[in-house]
């Protein structure tokens, strides 16, 4: 192809796309337009400039170290070695067993085995060291042991029943303790729970010389719980004469002893190792053995009805303070009767200087909490019987209210004239004088209290039911039992002889004639198991409500097959409902101490109190108390 190709003419369409493709012009150039940003400076001297051209001048200055350079030491840190103690559980003391004797099972009534919902239990008791224990030895000693539940398991510890939980944790409360209140509310097994502790410390050889101190009357009771619960343990009842006594006091291999009150007393001086003014010939027998004129030690003291001690500045409370002993323990239903200073008292045995009465309750609370174990049936019992109140609140007779404000007329007319020289045993005298009318006039012997008696009776004696009536007087029990010969009465007080009781709580459960039993509250409030008696009559009031609550506690308690109904009498319009709001107050003092609660403004009958029974000025008593 030539460039003359592109000279020719094509057809007219064909010639104008031709042309269209072959004479293509570019688009015109774009408009372009040009601005200025120079921008107009001046340069002006500031002194900045003139400043950084100066060179930066430095001074160095030199310190003179004259300590000596450090020194590098070199310490070898060596394995350290751990000591390792070990220890060994205690092997059992041998016991020489105690020689069989009768015994009646029914004499003594407990829960039976298949009563007891708890025999496969899924917790075991566990022994807890004591707040005062310290040293880690001890502590491990006793976290260490096996469950209680283990320990008794053995067959020459066989229990002849089985003991409920709540019983259990008591023995553990007691086995570590050298200083321990047992306060159990009456009827829950203090006396169970006190042998079975003693008879694992005999058994485990932490102790070997036990004597156990009660009232007279309670002997007996002693005996027979320790042949029930630990047949095995010689024991050895202190009685006789005094040469006899001072024998069976210095003999040796004897683990446990059995002694009341009076006995201890007694023979104050051969316990304390002192001359004793025997016959002659015992004399110079006795003064063969150097052993005789040494204190006599123990290893454990224990205190049934533990109140009997509470006025330290009583004989009995001295002579006991001074036995020589390791260990001490309390047990009693009651460690609060009427004051604050009942329980300072007991702790002067256990752990004198201890308390002081000066403590308010509440503190007083929180101190003895690890030395004081106190349980209410309604806290560990929740299937035992209910025990059902029913005052009986009585108008007095004609006959009683003519002769009763007669006697108080005269009886305020005649203190108001004593003036000053009107003292509180004058107030006693008319308390007790009016307290007795509000059982029968003096003159006819009319009673209120007897009419209601009579007829609660009659129902219960129809029902085959028994029943106990409880009153201060042995006149007034006396008086009852010649009223009530129809329903087979029985008479339980202090002038009944101590070889006799037994027979009389015999009587009572197996005769189904004797359909009631008359108590005074001091013979028959402590250590008694009467749960088979349904009914409890308070004929009238105690001033301590305490031993009122250890008097209806001879009914309910373990062994119970039905509610206990306790039935008190009150006269209207008396000297015994100004009484009563007393033994209220004193209820109260009880439940600050053991439940932490603020303390009440008053903790009993002070003197002043006891003259405005009467509406009577003090007589500079104060806030002393009387009762």
């Amino acid at each position: 192809m030539n460039d003359e190709s592109f000279d020719r003419e094509p057809s007219a369409t064909a010639s104008q796309s031709a042309g269209d493709l072959l004479h293509w012009q570019p688009p015109p150039a774009p408009e372009v337009a040009s601005l200025d940003f120079a921008f107009a400076t001046e340069t002006r001297i500031t002194g900045w400039n003139r400043a950084l051209e100066r060179p930066m001048t430095i001074e160095v200055a030199s310190l003179a170290v004259d300590h000596p350079p450090p020194r590098a030491i070199r310490i070898p840190i060596r394995q350290a070695a751990i000591r390792v103690r070990s220890f060994q559980f205690p092997q059992p003391a041998e016991i020489v067993a105690a020689p069989a004797a009768p015994h009646d099972a029914e004499t003594t009534h407990h829960a039976p085995r298949d009563a007891v919902r708890h025999a496969e239990r899924d917790e075991y008791t566990r022994i807890r060291p004591p707040e005062d224990v310290i040293k880690l030895e001890d502590r491990l000693n006793y976290l260490l042991q096996p469950p209680l539940e283990s320990l008794l398991s053995d067959r020459e510890l066989a229990m002849p029943f089985q003991p409920f939980p709540f019983q259990f944790e008591g023995v553990a409360f007691l086995y570590p303790r050298h200083a321990a209140i047992l306060a159990d509310e009456m009827g829950l097994g203090k006396t169970m729970q006190a042998i079975t502790a003693i008879r694992l410390l005999l058994r485990r050889g932490e102790v070997r010389s036990v004597l156990m101190v009660c009232p007279k009357p309670l002997v007996t009771n002693w005996q027979r719980e320790f042949q029930l619960w630990a047949p095995e343990l010689p024991t050895l009842t202190i009685e006789g004469d005094q040469a006899r006594r001072a024998w069976q006091w210095r003999l040796a291999d004897v683990p446990l002893r059995i002694a009341n009150y009076e006995v201890v007393i007694r023979d104050r001086e051969i316990l304390d190792g002192q001359r004793t003014h025997l016959a002659p010939r015992d004399e110079e027998h006795l003064a063969e053995r150097d052993e005789y004129v040494r204190p006599i030690s123990f290893d454990l003291v224990v205190l049934d009805e533990s109140q009997r001690i509470k006025n330290r500045g009583s004989t009995t409370s001295e002579v006991v303070r001074g036995l020589s002993r390791r260990r001490g323990w309390a047990l009693t239903g009651t460690p609060v009767e009427n004051s604050a200073e009942d329980l300072v008292g007991i702790f002067e045995f256990l752990a004198p200087g201890f308390l002081s009465a000066e403590m308010k309750p509440r503190k007083m609370g929180r101190t003895v909490s690890d030395y004081v174990l106190r349980r209410t049936k309604e806290q560990v019992l929740t299937e035992l019987p209910p025990k059902m109140f029913r005052d009986a609140d009585l108008e007095l007779t004609p006959e009683q209210r003519e002769t009763y404000r007669l006697a108080e007329e005269e009886g305020v007319v005649r203190l108001t004239e004593m003036g000053d020289a009107a003292t509180i045993q004058h107030v006693f005298e008319l308390v007790l004088r009016l307290k007795q009318i509000c059982n029968f006039d003096t003159a006819t012997g009319a009673s209120a209290k007897l009419e209601r008696l009579e007829a609660d009776l009659e129902e219960i004696a129809g029902s085959g039911r028994k029943a106990i009536v409880f009153s201060q007087w042995v006149g007034t029990i006396r008086r009852l039992s010649k009223a009530l010969r129809r329903f087979g009465p029985l008479e339980y007080h202090g002038q009944i002889p101590s070889s006799q009781r037994d027979g009389v709580i015999c009587r009572f459960r197996d005769d189904p004639a004797a359909r009631v039993i008359l108590m005074s509250y001091g013979a028959g409030a402590v250590g008694l198991n009467l749960q088979f008696a349904s009914y409890v009559f308070l004929f009238d009031r105690w001033w301590n409500p305490a031993v009122e609550d250890q008097a209806i506690n001879r009914a309910h308690r373990i062994g119970a097959t039905g509610p206990t109904t306790v039935t008190r009498f009150l006269s209207l319009d008396t000297i015994e409902e100004r009484i009563d709001k007393v033994l209220e107050e004193k209820r109260e003092l009880f439940e600050t101490i053991f439940s932490g609660a603020k303390g009440p403004g008053k903790l009993g009958l002070t003197h002043d109190e006891l003259f405005g029974l009467f509406s009577l000025p003090g007589r500079g008593g104060g806030t002393k108390r009387a009762a």
